[in-house]
């Protein structure tokens, strides 16, 4: 998991590729708690943090523009 200074450094390919594994990421995890296999469901919200941190920089570089 990366801090929102290091995410806001990245280019915008860059960004919505930290996205897209960070999604992915949740959806592995939502798949293992499904199927019993998940030892740490705290995982899940750190990974939904992230994505909503991702998420939240590019909206606001967005709206800079």
């Amino acid at each position: 998991m990366k801090k929102a200074s290091e995410i806001r450094a990245l280019s915008d390919a860059d960004m919505a590729k930290e996205l897209e594994e960070a999604a992915r990421e949740l959806f592995n995890l939502r798949m293992q708690n499904a199927t019993g296999q998940l030892a740490n469901v705290d995982q899940i919200s750190k990974a939904r943090r992230s994505v909503a941190r991702v998420k939240t920089i590019m909206n606001e570089k967005r709206a800079g523009q």
